[in-house]
């Protein structure tokens, strides 16, 4: 949490040095309409995030069971972790740094930056740095994802859709289905035999670069550009 807190107070302190503005220019105060796109965004993830690992399930024809050894209280601090990571990540690639970006050289280049930053960036968070070949494919589903979310962010003229879905995404991913570092949560998957090349290959497309497009699609095609509302100095 410390660091959370460090990466907001150079993120107002950058935003008053450059823009003279300050944090609430990134939209984080949930009003109503932040919250809905919050929502939302978290929704959209989380539905698509299920799809995949059911299909994942399907391929590999395993079951998902309830952890019998699961409490309230894992699931909670869980949540709380994935909540930490995402807002960091959001801060960071989605937060000062990209709104300064984007009034300086404009929306198009900005988000592509952010984007490519995001993709990198998995390189070393997902450990796959020296594989080409995994490099290719982690850079391009979590930099289509990236783009998407920092779309968001220009389009909302606020942290909170970027957010949702990113948070929808992990929290999804990580605490239901058992994917993430903190080992086995609420559904546990058994059984079922280990994918081949190729049908292993289907799977991690339809993850990481599937869903991305959708999250495109419905980003340019049901998201609204907002105009940016004037905040204190």
């Amino acid at each position: 949490m410390i660091g959370i807190l460090v990466i907001i107070a150079i993120s107002w302190l950058l935003l008053y040095l450059i823009e003279k503005k300050n944090i609430l220019v990134l939209g984080v105060l949930p009003t109503g309409k932040r919250f809905k796109q919050f929502v939302i965004g978290f929704l959209i993830s989380a539905v698509f995030c299920v799809l995949v690992q059911y299909l994942e399930s399907y391929l590999k024809s395993s079951t998902w069971i309830l952890n019998g050894d699961i409490t309230v209280g894992v699931i909670l601090k869980s949540f709380w972790w994935d909540f930490k990571s995402v807002l960091t990540e959001e801060l960071i690639f989605r937060g000062a740094l990209l709104y300064i970006l984007i009034q300086k050289i404009g929306s198009k280049k900005s988000i592509l930056i952010s984007a490519i930053a995001f993709g990198v960036y998995h390189w070393f968070s997902y450990g796959v740095l020296g594989n080409a070949m995994a490099m290719i494919l982690v850079f391009i589903g979590t930099g289509l994802m990236g783009y998407a979310w920092a779309w968001a962010f220009s389009k909302t003229k606020s942290i909170m859709l970027a957010f949702g879905l990113h948070l929808g995404w992990n929290f999804i991913y990580n605490t239901i289905f058992s994917n993430g570092p903190l080992g086995e949560l609420l559904l546990i998957q058994k059984g079922g035999n280990e994918l081949t090349n190729w049908v292993s290959l289907l799977n991690f497309i339809s993850g990481l670069i599937i869903v991305p497009v959708f999250v495109l699609i419905y980003i340019r095609y049901f998201v609204k550009t907002e105009m940016e509302t004037k905040t204190a100095k």
